[in-house]
């Protein structure tokens, strides 16, 4: 093979549509915009959502619900992921080293989901009943 030999694979360049250079190329006149109606005209076309002045279905439609901008703060950690991580004490910052809960978390809290067989000493850490249960059977503590 030469460098002067090297071609792209067939059907990867394809030719540049050029509209509205005469009869002749097919896409004259119009240019392929078709006749007249907003669409046709150049800066001339809707915004996002936009229904032709009927009310949008994002205004017709009610209002639910909230999400409250402090859920970022809290994190879940299941007893299956202590479980994994395997260290005997375990505080928001080993968490967050091991990838467990996001940087921004400030309350973690532990669910039973999944089974915990080591002990682990929880500091600064909350837990469900049920963790808590869980935990403590397999010789843990939360503090």
């Amino acid at each position: 093979m030469e460098l002067n030999s090297i071609q792209p694979a067939a059907g990867a360049k394809h030719a540049k549509r050029r509209v509205g250079r005469g009869i002749g190329s097919g896409l004259g006149k119009t240019a392929g915009r078709g006749h007249k109606g907003q669409k046709s005209r150049s800066g001339g076309y809707h915004k996002v959502g936009f229904e032709g002045g009927q009310m949008p279905m994002h205004r017709r439609l009610p209002k639910r619900g909230f999400k409250s901008h402090l859920l970022q703060f809290n994190a879940e950690v299941t007893l299956a992921a202590l479980e994994k991580l395997g260290a005997a004490e375990v505080d928001a910052l080993t968490l967050k080293q091991a990838g467990l809960i996001g940087q921004q978390a400030k309350v973690v809290k532990v669910i039973s989901t999944g089974k915990l067989t080591l002990a682990v000493k929880l500091t600064g850490i909350g837990a469900t009943a049920s963790a808590k249960a869980a935990i403590e059977a397999a010789g843990g503590s939360l503090a």
